[in-house]
């Protein structure tokens, strides 16, 4: 937070100096953001120190310049570069700060403030201990003291730089740990990270479900939010953390950093999944990226059960690259996991479930399901179609001549998605799958 904070017209002083026009400070107060910077003096400690230097030397404050911001990077601080443009307006000629450092860490801002006590607009510089003029000696005194901030500044990047480089050939995460592990505490395993016993499954499933279930981001998406899946910190999952996290190479063992820099180490953490698994789902993502993206209609979904859990049945395209470069589109029906994350049902392919669902149609009582009624409201259609569009009658055919279950076969093999929907939804029993097993849960 920036601000500036106003002294309200109270003047900090003691006997007024002999002098026709005294001084008239601004004083400054900074704290940095920097990690390296968290040991110093806070910028209510600050004030208090100097409004007591002030009175004890007689100072005339007239305002107070309160900021926290780092002085690494010229001319980015903004109550700084207002407390520049005030001088340069006579409204102040002079700055008591605790310590040059304070004003500046970097040489552009140094350059301005010397610059300045050059003109003749800015008079004085008062630390706690030290006082700085337009004399060659204390400017000189000025700009060593700023440029030693200066090359503090430089020397903690590389030795952080360094640190981070050792710690990665070490093996070692250098930063925080990824959805699905956690950062040790431990003082004797400083920069160790080991598995999130909650999120590390969850983290396993979403690759497994990409790899082998053919699961778009946005559907892995959906399903983290149905399940009230949240990170470390609380926060549910973005789509953009999903395709973040998929693309992950962390995972399976490896890691690059910085990201991006091309530097890649092999990590001491315990894998959550294969290499071959986070293969396998990037190839899903390519395949998927490269499709044509329609809307997506399944046959069968919505119309059976988990026999393990009891969750709904989902349905998802999953493409393989053939020897000859073409891609094949696959369709798996398998458990949403829904009611149980960890379910164990396996995925089935659409034509092995559709031969399940023939074979059931023997069980079934064709004549109280409604199917019957269906197929009589097909023969008519197909006559009215012969007698209006073609101008001619076919010969008389009436349901019950028809075997039902043969055209509950054809419907279920080759006939379109609402009619496939609409020829099980006549079937008064559950579908249940369990162990890839389409079953009946009761004969009617």
């Amino acid at each position: 937070m920036e601000y500036t904070t106003p002294l309200q017209g109270a003047q900090i002083s003691g006997p007024q100096p002999v002098t026709a026009q005294p001084l008239q400070y601004c004083l400054y107060a900074r704290k940095s953001s920097e990690a390296e910077e968290k040991q110093a003096l806070s910028i209510d400690s600050q004030t208090k120190e100097m409004l007591l230097v002030a009175q004890r030397d007689n100072l005339n404050v007239i305002d107070i310049y309160k900021e926290s911001h780092s002085a690494k990077d010229c001319g980015q601080r903004p109550v700084f570069n207002k407390l520049l443009a005030d001088i340069r307006e006579g409204k102040f000629d002079a700055i008591l700060v605790w310590h040059p450092d304070r004003l500046s860490r970097n040489a552009g801002d140094l350059g301005a403030l010397v610059d300045l006590l050059d003109q003749k607009k800015l008079i004085e510089i008062k630390t706690h201990s030290q006082r700085f003029t337009n004399n060659p000696n204390e400017k000189f005194l000025l700009m060593i003291l700023g440029s030693q901030a200066k090359l503090e500044n430089d020397n903690k990047s590389i030795n952080v730089k360094r640190g981070l480089k050792t710690k990665c050939e070490m093996g070692l995460w250098p930063s925080v740990a990824p959805t699905g592990y956690f950062n040790s505490k431990n003082v004797d395993q400083k920069g160790q990270i080991f598995l999130d016993p909650i999120r590390a499954p969850i983290v396993k499933e979403i690759f497994t479900k990409v790899a082998h279930g053919g699961w778009s981001g946005r559907k892995i998406y959906r399903w983290l939010k149905e399940t009230g899946f949240v990170s470390r910190n609380g926060k549910s999952f973005t789509i953009s953390n999903v395709y973040t996290l998929l693309n992950n190479h962390f995972y399976h063992g490896t890691f690059e950093y910085p990201r991006g820099s091309g530097r890649w180490y092999q990590g001491k953490h315990q894998p959550i999944i294969s290499k071959e698994l986070f293969d396998e789902a990037q190839e899903q993502l390519d395949l998927q990226r490269k499709a044509p993206r329609v809307n997506k209609e399944f046959a069968f979904t919505k119309l059976m059960f988990c026999g393990k859990c009891g969750s709904g049945v989902t349905a998802q395209d999953k493409y393989k690259k053939l020897k000859n470069g073409e891609v094949s589109k696959y369709i798996y029906y398998g458990c949403t996991r829904a009611k149980d994350i960890n379910c164990k049902e396996f995925y089935i392919e659409e034509r092995s479930l559709i031969n399940q669902l023939v074979q059931l149609i023997n069980k079934i009582d064709l004549d109280r399901s409604g199917i019957r009624k269906n197929l009589e409201l097909e023969i008519e259609r197909h006559k009215k179609f012969h007698f209006n569009i073609l101008g001619r009658s076919i010969e008389d055919c009436r349901a019950k001549d028809i075997d039902i279950r043969n055209y509950s076969k054809y419907i279920l093999e080759d006939g379109s998605i609402p009619e496939k929907r609409k020829l099980l939804n006549t079937i008064k029993s559950k579908l249940v799958l369990i162990e890839k097993t389409i079953m009946l849960d009761e004969i009617s």
